[in-house]
C-alpha cells in the first residue's frame, strides 16, 4: 500500500519504502514517469535480495503523488528528492535516477555530499529543457500565448504539458555549464539507440563531473528505457558494485 509524507504546502508525495542496511537505494523516476516502472520495481526486487533499504517514490503531480503535474517545476521536484532522502533514508545512499532523475540525482549529490555515496544515471538528461528544436511554430504560440504548450509522447496518448514556468525555472539548474562538483562513484548507461536523450549527454556528464571514479557504458541496442531483461541485469550489477565499495 502507498505511503505518503507532506511537502512544505501540505501535498501528499507518495512513497514506497522497505527496510533494509546501508547503503540503500532511492529511485528516482523520470519526467511524467512514476515509481511503477519496470526499473522501479526491478531494483526493488534486487534490494530485497540483498537485504538493503530502498526507497521509490512519485514527485508533485506524478503518479499517485498530489498537484497538478503543469504546475510542477525541476526545483519543486527537487524539494522531493531531497525530502524523501532526509525523511525516508539513513546513513548512506545510493541515487539511481532515469532520465529526468538523473538530472535530480545530481542536484541531489550537490546538496547532500555526506549522504550520497554513488550514483546510477539511466540515459541520465541535465538541461533537458533546454533543448526545444522540436517545438514547432504552433506550440511555440501556444507557449507564449497560454504559458503551456502540449508535446507528443512516445509512450502513450498522453501528451506532455510543456509549461513556461517549467522552461524559466529549470534555467536556474543548468548543471552542464560548467564543471559539477560531485566526487561520488558514478556509473552512466546509455543507449546508442536513445531518440530522446543522446548519448553524448551522458558524454558531458562524465567530461563535467569531479569525480575521477566514472564511468559510462553505451549499450548498442539500448533505447531510451533501457528495460529489457539484459539492461535491468546490468544495471543491478552497477548498483550492486557501488555497493561493494
Amino acid at each position: 500500500m502507498d505511503q505518503f509524507l507532506q511537502d512544505e504546502e501540505g501535498v501528499n508525495i507518495a512513497y514506497q519504502k522497505i527496510p533494509g542496511e546501508s547503503p540503500g537505494v532511492v529511485f528516482l523516476g523520470g519526467f511524467m514517469s512514476d515509481m511503477t516502472g519496470t526499473k522501479a520495481l526491478y531494483l526493488e526486487e534486487q534490494c530485497k535480495k540483498w537485504g538493503k533499504a530502498y526507497v521509490r517514490f512519485d514527485y508533485f503531480g506524478h503518479g499517485v503523488s498530489g498537484g497538478e503535474f503543469s504546475k510542477g517545476t525541476i526545483g519543486r521536484w527537487l524539494s522531493d528528492a531531497l525530502r524523501v532522502l532526509d525523511t525516508l533514508t539513513e546513513g548512506p545512499q545510493i541515487l539511481v535516477g532515469s532520465s529526468m532523475g538523473g538530472w535530480l540525482m545530481l542536484l541531489t549529490a550537490l546538496r547532500r555530499s555526506l549522504r550520497v555515496m554513488g550514483l546510477v544515471g539511466i540515459a541520465a538528461a541535465p538541461d533537458f529543457l533546454d533543448d526545444f528544436a522540436r517545438l514547432s511554430s504552433e506550440q511555440q504560440k501556444a507557449l507564449d500565448e497560454n504559458g503551456i504548450c502540449y508535446m507528443p509522447s512516445q509512450y502513450g496518448d498522453k501528451p506532455y504539458p510543456i509549461s513556461a514556468q517549467l522552461i524559466e525555472e529549470a534555467r536556474q539548474h543548468r548543471l552542464l555549464q560548467s564543471e559539477i562538483p560531485v566526487n561520488c562513484p558514478i556509473r552512466l548507461l546509455h543507449g546508442l539507440l536513445d531518440q530522446d536523450v543522446p548519448w553524448q549527454k551522458s558524454v558531458q556528464i562524465a567530461e563535467k563531473v569531479h569525480s575521477k571514479d566514472t564511468q559510462l557504458t553505451l549499450i548498442k541496442s539500448g533505447d531510451h528505457r533501457l528495460s529489457e531483461d539484459h539492461h535491468l541485469k546490468l544495471l543491478g550489477e552497477k548498483v550492486w558494485e557501488l555497493m561493494q565499495q
